[in-house]
């Protein structure tokens, strides 16, 4: 017969294996869809899945005032590597029209997707290639109807840090209006050329670090983004939100690695600021 303390004993290691009735997963897995669509799914945020143009485009300096085809932009060729089976872990490989070579390890875990990217110059002359745009799409996290005439609509939603404080996008003053191609709003940090950016409205406002990133549609789950190094945020016409990040040239031979995250998470702040402090140290107050 068991004593009293037996018997409490088998009840706190059943409540501890018990799964939590109602309990919600937070898994995060990747998928890639031709010609160069990542989808991140997850069934506990709204939409299920977030899709990003990866990339974009890889551009060139000299930027702002730039004609984007003409001048910025440099033609690459993505290629799929491999896709766990899991779907957890995605390679990808991007050929640049000047001969770099760019390859990406994705992976995804609980709430969180992380970004391995490695640009290498395999050529004997300079590569232009200066930063790069991953295009993540939100209007069906945020709520807002990707093809709505409103392409504003989703900026309440939106937020930036601002002297170390959370900024909803349509309460940043000033909101800068005029710009080779409108609208959008483009953040730059302190160290990067105001010349060598998105030729999109470019804000006065310096942001207090890389994290740019959104809410869903029912509040209750954050979206975030970050790369390091980062060349720009930015908010765009397709209710998506960027954070591009930068490569800043390659000489012949020569490689660079960047770092990048996206977060999933529930809605605590203070929560998302300590991962970002985690996995980019020192960058939390950057100017």
């Amino acid at each position: 017969m068991f004593n009293h303390v037996s018997v409490a004993a088998l009840l706190i290691l059943l409540v501890t294996l018990t799964p939590t009735v109602g309990a919600q997963s937070t898994d995060l897995s990747l998928d890639y869809l031709p010609p160069h669509w990542l989808v991140i799914r997850g069934e506990h945020f709204p939409g299920k899945e977030i899709r990003i143009n990866y990339l974009e485009a890889y551009c060139r300096a000299g930027s702002t005032e730039a004609d984007w085809v003409q001048h910025t932009v440099i033609k690459h060729s993505p290629k799929l590597i491999s896709l766990s089976s899991d779907k957890k872990t995605l390679k990808l490989k991007d050929t640049v029209s000047d001969g770099v070579i760019v390859d990406h390890e994705i992976s995804a875990s609980d709430e969180e997707v992380t970004f391995k990217i490695m640009a290498h110059n395999p050529t004997r002359k300079n590569s232009e290639i200066h930063w790069a745009q991953p295009c993540i799409r939100l209007g069906d996290f945020t709520g807002y109807d990707n093809k709505g005439k409103d392409i504003d609509d989703y900026l309440p939603k939106c937020f930036i840090f601002v002297d170390g404080k959370l900024a909803r996008m349509h309460s940043i003053v000033p909101w800068n209006k005029q710009a080779r191609y409108v609208p959008g709003q483009v953040w730059c940090p302190k160290e990067v050329p105001r010349t060598d950016v998105n030729p999109r409205p470019l804000s006065e406002i310096i942001p207090s670090n890389g994290l740019i990133g959104c809410f869903s549609s029912d509040e209750k789950w954050i979206f975030a983004v970050a790369f390091d190094p980062y060349q720009e945020l930015f908010q765009g016409v397709a209710r998506c939100l960027h954070s591009d990040f930068r490569i800043g040239g390659l000489n012949p031979g020569e490689s660079k690695s960047i770092r990048g995250k996206i977060y999933i998470v529930r809605n605590n702040v203070t929560d998302l600021l300590h991962r970002y402090e985690r996995d980019f140290p020192g960058n939390l107050e950057r100017k």
